[in-house]
């Protein structure tokens, strides 16, 4: 397995939010930015999409779009509606994590199914954060023999709507922002600093496979340089020359992201948590995550919060 692989077996999406919408014209809804990968897929359009980067897009039947980042955007029946249709729409939870919002108009209705989906290896934040703030499915789709297929599938689910079609949907949208997200990787170019170049260099592409793979292992400059293949010095040099920074300075900032993905999920002390990551003690282990995050372990437990509607955008 190549190293590209080995750490995109860490792409994991979780917590699949998921609103199926009947709107109809004229209606806006302005989704805010949050911390979540977002998508959108049109069951019956058309409607339209804008960001700031990119201005309004129209989106027809079968389009999906999805924003890696979370960024802040508008979805509405034409560009020149203006106001926050929300108010006026019904919400109704149909179960933890599904709800169905309806809004009554004078014109043609849009069939819509917003989510949003939590990345749950926070150590591929640095993939994330390479990517564009918008990617549309029908734009890839000649790229990956899959995707065209699944927009298909996921265009007939929502047509025909039956007993467990949003289960089935959200599940369709969660493998499909995955192909997308493997899809723009490996189409991606070739640039020669950066993480995804370090990918794929064949030297520190295996360190980072390997340090991805077992973030606790007692890691030192001889080890990593070892698993390269490479002199110490050549491998410290190229890897700070590539990355931007040393290796030793990455693991670290690589198993505070673990961490606070642990944390963040309860049910784990805060000592047993210092163990997983290669820590001799607690103490030493808040000492480096308040270095790195800015907050201490025990803040971020205490932050811990249910889902809401809000993950919707509404």
């Amino acid at each position: 397995m190549d190293a590209l692989s080995e750490v995109l077996q860490d792409f994991r999406l979780s917590g699949v939010s998921y609103g199926r919408c009947e709107l109809q014209h004229p209606w806006s809804i302005t989704f805010p930015h949050q911390q979540l990968l977002r998508f959108h897929f049109i069951g019956q359009g058309p409607c339209w999409i804008h960001t700031d980067v990119q201005g309004w897009q129209q989106l027809n039947d079968g389009d999906l779009v999805l924003l890696p980042q979370g960024t802040a955007h508008r979805l509405a029946s034409a560009p020149d509606v203006e106001g926050e249709s929300l108010k006026s729409c019904h919400i109704t939870k149909l179960g933890s994590n599904v709800c169905e919002v309806v809004r009554e108009g004078t014109g043609v209705t849009n069939t819509l199914f917003c989510g949003s989906m939590t990345l749950t290896a926070h150590a591929l934040d640095p993939l994330i954060a390479l990517m564009p703030p918008i990617i549309k499915g029908c734009d890839v789709a000649g790229n990956d023999p899959i995707v065209g297929p699944l927009l298909t599938a996921m265009t007939a689910e929502a047509s025909q709507p039956q007993i467990g079609s949003a289960t089935v949907l959200s599940r369709m949208a969660d493998l499909l922002a995955a192909r997308l997200i493997r899809c723009w990787v490996n189409c991606s170019g070739t640039a020669t600093t950066g993480w995804l170049a370090a990918i794929r260099d064949p030297h520190l592409g295996r360190v980072l496979a390997a340090m991805h793979r077992e973030p606790g292992h007692n890691w030192t400059l001889e080890s990593l340089a070892g698993v390269a293949g490479q002199s110490r010095s050549i491998f410290a040099k190229r890897f700070s020359d590539v990355l931007g920074e040393g290796a030793a300075h990455y693991l670290t900032r690589l198993r505070m992201q673990l961490a606070h993905e642990l944390l963040e999920q309860g049910g784990i002390s805060v000592a047993e948590v210092a163990s997983r990551l290669g820590y001799e003690s607690e103490a030493s282990f808040a000492r480096a995550f308040k270095r790195t995050t800015k907050v201490s372990p025990g803040v971020v437990r205490r932050t811990i919060s249910g889902r809401t509607a809000m993950d919707f955008g509404f």
